[in-house]
């Protein structure tokens, strides 16, 4: 019984595994094909990169990846910021009303950021950030899940090293900045992998609060390279979401194993 339940667990993960990776395969079999040969899998067909030099042609992607970087780049900023403070106050600070106000935090784990996109919009708007990439990064940098996954971090730090840094003279900022920050880097590391995927695809929010090239990032670029009023060519837009999605591809192919280990160290299932 054993052997089968094992045997049958490794049959269903390679179906799943199979069925996540088919159309990202699919993706890059039409990109260096003809529609036609793609369409019909015609496996001895010659293949091409002409539909990546046509797709890159079509629309100005080398500011979208820009836009992306530098709006991913933000975001982490910010939210490493807004979350390392938080944390530590939830986890090492007492203060009145901390329980209450971490069970606030918890509940926007509940709360779909879909929810509140009207709120945000009009935020953005009074703050003048309308058609920015600061406006699509903003309502994200005080992120639940990194205050909460920070809060654990810091509360697993050993309180000898704390009561030794104020023994030393460390001031709070200074124990939190040579203490806990130096001993939770797995766990800056592994929201950072959650968050740079997070944003880099994110389309929605991104979609309703840009209007131009300069500010819009790759997939909002994608989905207008992609309408059906710009022509529907199957391998040209599969060539352009390969290469929207090459560059997290080859960070994760890279740095799969610092990958795995991060997210193991830092508790994340």
């Amino acid at each position: 019984m054993s052997r089968f339940t094992k045997s049958f667990d490794t049959i269903g993960a390679v179906a799943l595994a199979i069925v996540w990776i088919a159309p990202l395969v699919f993706a890059v079999w039409a990109a260096v094909h003809t529609t036609s040969d793609a369409v019909n899998f015609r496996l001895t067909s010659p293949w091409t990169l002409d539909n990546f030099r046509t797709a890159w042609d079509g629309a100005p992607w080398g500011k979208y990846f820009l836009n992306t970087f530098i709006l991913v780049t933000i975001v982490l900023i910010g939210q490493f910021i807004v979350t390392t403070l938080a944390g530590y106050a939830f986890a090492q600070v007492q203060f009145p009303g901390k329980d209450f106000a971490f069970l606030l935090v918890l509940l926007q784990l509940f709360i779909l950021p879909e929810v509140l996109i009207v709120e945000n919009y009009a935020m953005v708007s009074r703050l003048g950030l309308f058609d920015s990439i600061l406006g699509v990064g903003m309502p994200y940098m005080a992120s639940a899940f990194g205050i909460f996954l920070m809060r654990q971090a810091f509360k697993s730090v050993p309180i000898e090293l704390d009561e030794a840094a104020r023994i030393e003279g460390c001031s709070r900022l200074g124990i939190l900045l040579k203490v806990y920050v130096p001993l939770a880097k797995p766990t800056y590391l592994a929201y950072a992998l959650v968050s740079v995927s997070t944003h880099w695809n994110n389309f929605l929010w991104p979609l309703i609060v840009t209007n131009s090239p300069d500010t819009r990032p790759l997939t909002v670029g994608l989905s207008i390279f992609g309408a059906p009023e710009n022509g529907v060519d199957i391998s040209i837009i599969s060539a352009a979401t390969v290469m929207s999605v090459a560059p997290l591809l080859i960070a994760f192919l890279i740095f799969q194993r610092q990958f795995v280990q991060a997210f193991l160290r830092a508790g994340i299932k």
